[in-house]
């Protein structure tokens, strides 16, 4: 499949902090259009890649390109070909549905005259309008997760980050999310890459797989053909056989992630 089909390539990755390797010579590609499950432990370097995929930090080694852009090269072109919804809440309590998507249309720099009718059309989509005036402190943990996902689509981005979208959420929720997630895809063509510790959900709607464990990956390809190479019934067996069984600790805070991304729009360092 030709470069131009794929909306992320990464190529012998590395980032280094002091004498920690946190991802060691990763590659892989995300077709364009698809729906890509990055998955590994606690630690493993995912949440490094995905750093280094949305610019936060700046890779050691390696190279990166995000919809045809270079993250360290050309760092404003990649934040506005990308959406990102972060593990652990990132909205304003104290501000309406309609109040934290209107500052973030600001942040990504849409046109003002465009903005009520993209936060319209966005809240439209995540079946939440009628909430619009009300404040996020009074949403469930799903309505707050389909507000963040219309959030990071206000720009229009080719690509949608997503960092364990459904965690903590009951399972009916959880399926009306990835509910969202797939009419997105089918619908616009809209890139996916999301992690999560749900196995069952990167086996029911990831179009391909990569795993990480201690920075490098050590199983790509289809669901089914990890499965059948690890010699188990399913993705989660695969999973646990390939990283083992040793718990792992937790990575970064997603709202310490808002906060580095609020930081460089603004003209921040990485």
């Amino acid at each position: 499949m030709p470069a131009a089909d794929h909306s992320i390539i990464v190529k012998d990755l590395v980032k280094e902090y002091e004498a920690v390797k946190a991802v060691q010579g990763v590659s892989f590609s995300v077709p364009a259009g698809s729906m890509f499950a990055f998955l590994g432990p606690n630690g493993a370097g995912k949440t490094t890649t995905i750093k280094m995929l949305t610019t936060l930090v700046r890779p050691t080694a390696g190279s990166i390109t995000v919809n045809g852009y270079d993250p360290v090269k050309n760092p404003e072109e990649v934040r506005h070909s990308f959406g990102i919804v972060f593990q652990d809440p990132s909205l304003d309590d104290e501000l309406t549905a309609y109040e934290n998507l209107f500052f973030h249309a600001g942040l990504y720099g849409v046109p003002r005259a465009e903005t009520p009718g993209r936060v319209k059309d966005m809240m439209d989509f995540v079946e939440l309008w009628d909430r619009k005036d009300h404040l996020v402190k009074t949403f469930s943990g799903g309505m707050k997760r389909r507000l963040e996902i219309a959030r990071g689509l206000l720009h229009t981005p080719a690509v949608l980050f997503l960092d364990e979208p459904t965690t903590g959420l009951d399972p009916q929720t959880r399926n009306h999310i990835w509910e969202y997630i797939k009419k997105l895809n089918d619908e616009r063509g809209l890139t996916v890459f999301f992690t999560t510790h749900y196995m069952e959900e990167a086996e029911r709607v990831a179009k391909h797989v990569s795993i990480i464990d201690h920075g490098k990956i050590v199983a790509d390809g289809t669901a089914q053909s990890i499965i059948q190479s690890a010699g188990t019934a399913s993705l989660e067996d695969a999973f646990i056989k390939l990283t083992g069984r040793t718990i792992r600790e937790e990575e970064g805070s997603g709202m310490d992630q808002m906060r580095n991304m609020r930081r460089m729009w603004r003209g921040g360092k990485r």
